[in-house]
């Protein structure tokens, strides 16, 4: 039995910087994730992408920004169950939760916050009849490691902010990219799109709009794909075809632990501190849902801030926690014992 302060559910930036916030209070954590490293979506599925929204970083790669709040966590030393999903929960006699993974392995904390992101989830795939022949053979969901498209002629398909942030990206290290969209309009940030226009008018990408990729063609790999523009239909050689119409995000085994759910997300109370209908268990990030919510890792940031707070309270309730900035604080992490006890929790898939 891993015993902890919080029980973090998932890994990803959110998850990371609770540990921050909840180790200036003195507080330990465990987190669990079912992906075999930290970082969620920006390590797994976008780790050269590009961000642009977090503070003092004009832009940061999604990697870089997971290897820092990495470094910034380490003083404090979380413990790790990585690999496994937490799939069941229940509630001790004295107000803790025991959490137990799909490989068995058991948590218990006074308090549970869950980080999970989009949860679990799936590429929205095109409606193309021979797709699954050339998946991995030059069609791609999504972008891990950009080099792989150096000097390949790429077409993407899509009108938000992944399919436009990547024609961008990709423009510099392809041979070609060609952005392919079935309206005119776009639903992805006005910047983006003002940066794809100005592409399309230097010549440096091609912009087909309205249209629609309705077929594939390749004897072992992908080799060309048929386009539909206005009625009429051409054949363009294509190395990589990536389709980026999002993902469909599913909560998985959480959907059953008695949490109030709307839109696949989970309610809280944001008027305080992102609690849930259980006492005891929060949601922080892109996984919640409340009036007003954004679904920007800046706000799940402010989010992990005051669910620490109040999580300090449940935990001691007799004790009164007094706000000291870091700039007098300093970031001290835990004593040696707390140390030693946090990396004897740590579980890891070798």
């Amino acid at each position: 039995m891993i015993k902890t302060d919080i029980l973090i559910i998932g890994a990803g930036p959110t998850g990371l910087f609770t540990v921050f916030e909840a180790g200036l209070l003195k507080l330990k954590c465990h987190l669990i994730d079912s992906l075999p490293m930290p970082g969620g979506q920006c390590a797994e599925i976008y780790p050269k992408k590009p961000i642009y929204d977090i503070p003092s970083h004009p832009e940061i790669l999604a990697g870089d920004l997971v290897k820092n709040l990495e470094e910034q966590i380490e003083p404090f030393q979380p413990g790790f169950t990585l690999g496994e999903s937490a799939v069941s929960i229940e509630k001790t006699e004295d107000d803790h939760f025991i959490v137990t993974t799909d490989q068995g392995t058991q948590h218990q904390a006074p308090v549970v916050a869950i980080a999970g992101g989009l949860g679990t989830f799936e590429p929205r795939k095109p409606p193309l009849k021979n797709l699954e022949q050339y998946e991995e053979k030059g069609v791609h969901y999504m972008v891990k490691n950009p080099e792989y498209f150096r000097d390949k002629t790429v077409v993407i398909a899509g009108g938000g902010d992944s399919a436009l942030d990547w024609t961008i990206f990709l423009e510099k290290i392809a041979a070609s990219v060609t952005l392919v969209h079935r309206r005119n309009e776009f639903r992805g940030a006005l910047d983006s799109v003002e940066k794809v226009q100005e592409l399309k008018n230097k010549g440096c990408i091609s912009l087909i709009t309205p249209a629609e990729v309705t077929a594939l063609k390749g004897e072992e790999k992908l080799e060309a794909l048929t386009v539909s523009h206005q009625g009429n239909s051409k054949d363009l050689e294509c190395d990589a075809f990536i389709p980026l119409f999002g993902l469909t995000p599913k909560l998985g085994p959480i959907a059953d632990w008695g949490l109030e759910i709307e839109k696949n997300a989970i309610k809280v109370d944001n008027s305080l501190d992102y609690q849930t209908n259980i006492p005891g268990i929060y949601a922080i990030g892109d996984v919640n849902t409340y009036p007003g919510k954004l679904k920007l890792i800046l706000c799940g940031f402010h989010e992990a801030t005051l669910m620490c707070q109040s999580a300090f309270k449940r935990i001691h309730p007799d004790k009164r926690n007094v706000l000291k900035y870091t700039t007098v604080s300093g970031v001290n992490g835990f004593d040696g014992s707390q140390k030693q006890a946090a990396k004897s929790t740590i579980k890891s898939i070798e």
